[in-house]
């Protein structure tokens, strides 16, 4: 990058962000056009500078960021503001987020998903930040008649080293704001940094700790009722009779509802309300999925495996017989997102409009669903946007907020509507479940020569977007149509199979599916090759980056050295989300045959890391959720209806059985890439190859624990 970093920006930047790697959504995101709000039609003092949507400077020199991406533990908020601080030459200390109400015409589709926050958010926010910073140093050289050239920006003040003046940000308020925005925006120099790439705290770090932090279910409306619901247990079944009379005897218990498939229970308190649910009788009718069980769920994915499906992508031979063959079938199971916040969401809807707060990954997306059920003008609905207790793509979805409306719209008072655990268990949008035929032929060295790959597994894409769907969805065969490995002759095929269940994004989204089949695969082709899995993968890598994470991670876990009996080590490579990773698992097989993940080591090289600290976390945390994912979860189906309905029998990881974690940053100077889902996409393989290379027992079907028990401490 050059001493001054030139971008062109007049009175509009239009970021075009594709949201969660190649999903094919495209986010934007804007610099706003409008004049400085600060300044009123006729008025001679404004009050406050806002050079974009995102920066509000005050004459009492208060500086407001406005945060459009949502907080769900991901440090996207910190991170922002970082960058936005570094360029306008701010102390990091001296500024405060507010989040930003869903408003598509200020901030663009207000989306958070898909590791976008900070790699898509870092030209624009470095364009906002100095946009202020050129417009105050101008206003600055006005009063004093001075080049703007003779000016610096330093610590929120504006600084003339020839005679000493400064001046402070909020006394340039009124002049900056009468200035038209710079028609050329000079970005830092990274060698200038002072705020990117250090480890900052999180910004909302210390509420959580003293646990002041306010998420969606602490929205604590005055007036408020409490409701909580029970939904059709039988996916497509119907409400056919309800017994209110128990219910509404329970001291507290104002209303029932009832909706086509679910019926509520309106109380003072969710005790109350659940006490209520718990009384009453309810009657279902059966709908289509009555006899769907998961056999024939995956027996179907398999099936289409078998013929050939939608091409994703084609290139070379690959149906050339060039060697000898080796072929292998993966299965990987349906997925809850089980966060620790269940689903919940506070509505006061009322004759003119509608209030929403909630914790919501898509704010301007479920400010349109709730102006569409309720038919409203679209300014007609507030979305006031909450901490959210874990995401991981289940709340990309608004049907907990259109659930909650379609409640509340039958009482006068707000009404918080409160899932319980079993009911976001048993009523999720799962991660679908996918079955993949993978084949290739190799040479006398046992390189591929020849690489096929078929997909089958529910289309979250045709569901979303209909007329965008084109027989191929892109998300499912994201990283399996581009793998990081130099593959001449390769095709790559999607055959979509619907079993009627509700499919949606989980954390990794494509990368996740397709890394355990490539890097599984990968694996097998050298134990074939009868070569050390590390040395046949770089033989055919020329990837430069993804070299030397792969050497990194091999030496920083000790590759090679040997192991105690019943001990084993594997590795996995990835290139997603605009970032590399490897990751070595070391496991060991514990007395009664139990799998124990011990150690993780991990190299990530996530161009400029804005937070190195954050970036270990979101690895950490990535790898703990995709680890647990990956030894013991899985929802399955008997008679149409989800048989998990806890933790109990949807287990994740604790911290008693949970791996050390041990990760290492790469120092890049490429833009940042994405850091909080990369962790979660490929622990899988490199745990199921470590599981081989302890037992060679090789795991082709996930959850590790349906072939052997996990240790649980």
């Amino acid at each position: 990058m050059s001493e001054e970093h030139q971008t062109e920006t007049g009175r509009r930047t239009l970021l075009k962000a594709a949201a969660w790697g190649a999903v094919g959504l495209l986010v934007p995101v804007r610099i706003a056009a409008a004049p400085p709000k600060g300044l009123a039609v006729g008025s001679s003092t404004p009050t406050s500078f806002e050079p974009s949507a995102w920066i509000r400077i005050t004459q009492d020199g208060r500086i407001t960021l406005t945060m459009a991406q949502i907080e769900m533990g991901q440090g996207a908020q910190t991170g922002l503001a970082a960058i936005i601080a570094d360029e306008l030459e701010v102390p990091f200390d001296s500024v405060r987020i507010e989040q930003a109400p869903a408003d598509k015409e200020r901030f663009g589709v207000q989306a958070t998903g898909g590791s976008t926050s900070i790699r898509e958010g870092w030209k624009p926010m470095r364009e906002a930040g100095a946009t202020a910073r050129q417009m105050l140093i101008q206003a600055a050289a006005q009063q004093w008649k001075v080049e703007v050239g003779s000016l610096t920006a330093r610590d929120g003040d504006v600084v003339h080293a020839a005679s000493g003046r400064r001046a402070a940000y909020g006394s340039l308020v009124e002049a900056a704001s009468r200035l038209p925005h710079p028609d050329k925006v000079f970005l830092k120099d990274a060698t200038k940094f002072r705020l990117v790439g250090q480890s900052l705290p999180r910004i909302e770090g210390s509420a959580k700790v003293r646990g002041t932090a306010v998420f969606g279910i602490d929205a604590a409306i005055p007036a408020r009722k409490i409701a909580t619901l029970a939904q059709s247990p039988e996916f497509g079944g119907r409400l056919q009779s309800v017994k209110e009379s128990t219910a509404l005897a329970v001291p507290g218990v104002i209303r029932i509802v009832r909706l086509p498939d679910a019926v509520a229970v309106i109380a003072d308190s969710m005790p109350q309300a659940q006490k209520g649910l718990e009384a009453l009788e309810i009657g279902w009718s059966s709908g289509p999925l009555a006899q769907l069980n998961t056999a024939e769920i995956y027996a179907d994915l398999a099936e289409a495996t078998t013929r050939p499906g939608a091409v994703a992508r084609s290139v070379g031979e690959p149906g050339k017989a060039d060697g000898r063959r080796i072929e292998a079938v993966y299965q990987q199971p349906l997925l809850a997102h089980a966060p620790m916040e269940p689903m919940n969401c506070t509505v006061h809807v009322t004759a003119d409009g509608c209030d929403v707060w909630t914790g919501t990954q898509v704010a301007t997306d479920a400010q349109q669903a709730v102006a569409k059920l309720l038919g409203l003008p679209i300014g007609k609905v507030r979305i006031h946007v909450y901490l959210m207790g874990g995401g991981f793509g289940r709340r990309l979805e608004t049907d907990g907020i259109i659930r909650a409306v379609e409640i509340g719209r039958v009482v006068k008072e707000p009404l918080q509507v409160i899932w319980t655990r079993a009911e976001d268990m048993q009523h999720d949008l799962y991660r679908p479940a996918y079955c993949d035929r993978i084949w290739a032929t190799v040479d006398a060295a046992g390189k591929p020569t020849t690489w096929n790959h078929r997909i089958a597994g529910s289309s979250i894409m045709a569901r979303l977007y209909p007329e965008a769907f084109k027989g191929v969805d892109s998300d499912a065969v994201e990283c399996a149509a581009q793998p990081v490995y130099a593959l001449s002759d390769l095709r790559v095929e999607f055959a979509r199979v619907e079993c009627g269940l509700p499919t949606s994004w989980w954390r990794g989204v494509g990368p996740t599916r397709s890394l355990f089949v490539i890097e599984s695969f990968v694996d097998e082709l050298a134990t074939a090759a009868r070569q050390d899995p590390v040395a046949y993968r770089l033989s055919i890598l020329t990837d430069p980056r993804a070299r030397e994470v792969l050497s990194l991670a091999a030496e920083k876990s000790g590759w090679g050295a040997k192991l105690p009996a019943g001990r084993g080590r594997g590795i996995a490579l990835a290139n997603a989300f605009g970032s590399y990773i490897a990751l070595v698992a070391e496991v060991s097989i514990e007395p009664k045959e139990e799998v124990r993940v011990r150690r993780i080591v991990a190299v990530i090289d996530c161009g400029r890391a804005v937070n190195p600290d954050m970036v270990r976390a979101q690895i950490e945390g990535g790898v703990i959720f995709g680890a647990g994912a990956a030894l013991m979860s899985e929802i399955t189906v008997a008679n149409g209806r989800v048989e998990q309905a806890s933790y109990s029998d949807y287990p994740i990881l604790t911290m008693v059985n949970a791996p050390n974690v041990d990760v290492h940053i790469v120092e890049g100077a490429e833009d940042p890439g994405g850091v909080g889902e990369i962790g979660t996409a490929a622990i899988a393989p490199a745990i199921t190859n470590a599981i081989f290379a302890a037992t060679r027992n090789r795991i082709r079907t996930l959850p590790v624990s349906r072939s052997q028990p996990v240790w649980m401490g």
